[in-house]
């Protein structure tokens, strides 16, 4: 009987083996860092820290409600998720009768703890808002950007005369051209200078997004956008993991596309052109840092299967199998599998914190059985072998003798309306055990925090320490743990 995967397609399972040997390119070390928060100037806020980047992206990763005017709040940032591009989340009342409005701010966050005073009516304006004296990112990012934008103004305004320009052959037009390029090259120097002079800092990771490509000048409108794909990687450095960092990226990318996207004229040129952008993109990145390699090929996975372009699918194929492209589901299962090696004997078991099927709050660190052992079953109804598992074992655990030793927490990871279903009815023979489901299946919290690719998984804990006693494989190796102890 094989397991049923819940996470991971025929080729992500056959990398996995893999993993092992695959180098993991992380970021610079860093500490957890703090967020302190003077709310003012509302009664009532629900303050949350979202994340702009990763698998929880535009998700809250820190939520704090009922923050009070006057009161200040600190919120803990971990430091994976650190460095990073979040939006701090008011959802603010007036009044006390008032209903919760929402108003957001973006921050950067690195190594410096950040204070900041804020009132969430106007948490953009910097006469309401600000930092503590001596912040360095956001502080950073705001100079930047208003040098930048006057950088960028004669660039644009000579840009905007030769693209409208009607006669190509004039002095006049050849003369703007040499002018151009001259201002770009600048430009483009100037960039590159100030990456260097703030290159402790993570903002200076988004500067590139900034350069501006070389672009021919002449020629028909096809030409020009031909031109401009040509050379539309050259700014960006993709040996640089902190790319996938910003929320740049994505919409630097989107750009990108939607350049295929004006020379697709018919939908066979849109089948055609858009596995090609992805090919270009996908091979360009391949000769950079492995996060930012899989970080494309994620890119594409997403839009050729929004899209339904079965040809760009067809050409993600050799890169998904490829140890070196560190997808979002490779980096997952690398984590997870490193993390098994963590829930040995004598170690704590993570926290079990969610609803039961009645709708009551049950925790593991308060579960008191009766018994020495609690067996946590994580297991899907959906899957033959989770299902063989439960017919060996339920029988064995009900004799009293085991009953009185071993109590079940049997955590469902079903996802499927039929697999839900199954699981109900197959609950209702199942008595004596202690059910939970989590909808999320193996994305799930908890499935995460016990590192659960596959089921079914077996972890016995002590049932008063709630330190872990063996993780069997088999119910054979579970009567064998309970033996021994």
């Amino acid at each position: 009987m094989k397991h049923k995967l819940l996470f991971l397609n025929s080729i992500i399972l056959f990398v996995a083996l893999q993993l092992f040997v695959t180098p993991f390119n992380c970021f610079s070390q860093v500490k957890d860092i703090t967020l302190t928060i003077h709310l003012r100037g509302v009664y009532e806020s629900k303050i949350s820290l979202l994340s702009m980047a990763g698998s929880k992206i535009y998700r809250p990763i820190i939520e704090k409600p009922g923050i009070k005017n006057g009161e200040t709040t600190t919120l803990k940032v971990l430091k994976e998720y650190l460095p990073g591009e979040f939006v701090i989340r008011f959802d603010y009342m007036e009044k006390e009768s008032s209903t919760p409005y929402p108003s957001e701010k973006s921050v950067f966050m690195y190594e410096q703890d950040l204070e900041l005073w804020v009132s969430p009516i106007y948490c953009n304006n910097a006469d309401s808002t600000w930092f503590q004296k001596g912040e360095l990112e956001n502080s950073t990012y705001v100079r930047f950007s208003k040098e930048n934008g006057k950088q960028k103004e004669k660039l644009g305004l000579l840009q905007n005369f030769l693209m409208n320009y009607d006669d190509t052959e004039s002095t006049v037009y050849q003369e703007g051209i040499k002018a151009y390029e001259q201002r770009r090259q600048d430009y483009n120097k100037w960039l590159k200078t100030k990456a260097q002079q703030d290159k402790k800092l993570f903002v200076s990771n988004m500067y590139g997004f900034q350069y501006v490509p070389e672009i021919s000048l002449k020629g028909s409108e096809t030409d020009r956008i031909n031109s401009l794909i040509s050379h539309y990687f050259d700014g960006l450095d993709f040996k640089d993991p902190l790319l996938i960092k910003t929320s740049n990226l994505n919409k630097w990318m989107d750009n990108y596309v939607n350049l295929y996207g004006q020379l697709s004229t018919t939908t066979a040129l849109r089948d055609s052109l858009f596995p090609l952008a992805g090919k270009t993109a996908i091979e360009k990145a391949k000769k950079g840092d492995p996060l930012v390699y899989g970080w494309m090929v994620d890119y594409f996975y997403r839009g050729y299967e929004s899209n339904g372009i079965d040809a760009g699918m067809k050409i993600l194929e050799p890169y998904l199998s490829d140890p070196n492209c560190l997808t979002t589901k490779r980096q997952e299962i690398e984590r997870r599998l490193k993390g098994m090696e963590t829930l040995v004997p004598g170690s704590q078991a993570p926290e079990i914190s969610m609803k039961d099927p009645a709708g009551n709050l049950f925790e593991l660190s308060r579960y008191e059985p009766a018994g020495k052992y609690i067996l946590i079953l994580f297991w899907s109804a959906g899957c033959s072998h989770c299902v063989e598992t439960v017919e060996q074992l339920y029988p064995w655990q009900s004799q009293p003798d085991v009953q009185k030793t071993m109590q079940v927490l049997a955590v469902s990871l079903d996802e499927t309306d039929a697999d839900v279903k199954a699981w109900k009815e197959k609950t209702t023979k199942l008595e004596g055990w202690k059910h939970l489901h989590d909808a999320e299946g193996v994305r799930s919290k908890v499935a995460a925090d016990y590192y659960v690719l596959a089921t079914p998984i077996m972890v016995v804990i002590d049932a008063k320490t709630k330190k872990i006693v063996a993780s069997p494989n088999t119910v054979d190796e579970l009567r064998k743990a309970i033996q021994k102890k």
